[in-house]
């Protein structure tokens, strides 16, 4: 009998052991999960922060004041322009070969699109850097664009930036903080659907 009541009690103390063990199993998954979270939760925000406010250099900020429709040939300042008043049919983004039309590319630019232009003779093998980069994203435009003040200009809705070459990192930086970004009056609009034939 004796022997009985004890196997009942180990049994019953080995059964209580196997609970707190799966109670403190639970307790750690509990807390690993939550610092998985936050820590997702930082490198998102850091990376979130350093999207939006990293400084690139030669970065030019542009006050647009305005935004609306107009028909017809349009006055802008920059050469290529970086926002303002625009036509009503917006830019295809794609890799063109020949110049676009400055009033559609600036409404391509308020759908969040970077435009690239580059002068028309630049060099054959930086023309194919800027192609291939373009190619990576429907929001991007690519042309030639006669009389630059730089062999290469890339524009957002309000900032530009003069570059030598199509390899300089601070492209893809330019293009990373701004492709898409709030500056735009619509950002991740359709830059599909518009006027003219890409080659790609």
């Amino acid at each position: 009998m004796q022997n009985k009541k004890t196997m009942k009690q180990n049994k019953r103390r080995q059964t209580t052991r196997r609970f707190r063990l799966t109670d403190t199993q639970i307790v750690i998954g509990i807390v690993v999960s939550v610092l998985v979270v936050l820590g997702g939760l930082v490198v998102y925000g850091a990376s979130n922060y350093s999207k939006t406010q990293a400084t690139i250099e030669g970065v030019e900020s542009l006050r647009i004041v305005e935004t609306k429709h107009q028909d017809g040939l349009i006055a802008y300042e920059q050469k290529s322009p970086a926002g303002g008043k625009h036509n009503a049919a917006w830019q295809n983004c794609g890799v063109y070969d020949q110049p676009v039309q400055n009033e559609t590319a600036v409404h391509s630019l308020e759908h969040g699109a970077v435009w690239i232009t580059y002068r028309p003779d630049l060099p054959t093998a930086e023309v194919e850097r800027l192609q291939t980069v373009t190619r990576q994203s429907p929001q991007r435009l690519l042309s030639p664009y006669p009389d630059l003040p730089a062999p290469i200009m890339v524009s957002s809705w309000g900032y530009q930036l003069k570059l030598n070459r199509s390899d300089d990192p601070r492209l893809l930086q330019f293009i990373n903080k701004y492709e898409n970004s709030a500056s735009a009056p619509e950002p991740g609009a359709s830059c599909a659907g518009g006027v003219g034939q890409p080659k790609s």
